[in-house]
């Protein structure tokens, strides 16, 4: 779960919640909102989701990173240009290029 740098932590007994703080256009950008039983969520789309999984891949492991990505680009869920403009936001431009540049 990503939120602002500042908030305060949620209290979830009920599960296990992995917390990532962040602010600006890593916090804001790529963010899609989904109805589910009346009441609208907010997520990260497709290509922000994996450029954040490149982010944090010491969490999540570069074969999830890496999988994520070949699935995205092999179900046509997103676009190489849409996936680097959310890796220049996070910062991951250099990590995730040469495995979109394999995959073509």
């Amino acid at each position: 779960m990503t939120i602002p740098h500042k908030a305060r932590t949620p209290n979830a007994q009920v599960m296990r919640l992995e917390i990532v703080r962040a602010t600006g256009d890593v916090l804001t950008a790529g963010v899609e909102h989904v109805r589910v039983e009346g009441v609208d969520v907010p997520i990260y789309g497709v290509a922000k989701t994996i450029a954040d999984c490149f982010k944090h891949r010491r969490h999540v492991g570069e074969d999830v990173a890496i999988e994520a990505l070949r699935d995205a680009l092999r179900q046509r869920k997103t676009t190489e240009s849409e996936l680097m403009k959310y890796a220049g936001i996070d910062r991951v431009t250099a990590r995730i290029e040469p495995y979109i540049k394999a995959m073509q």
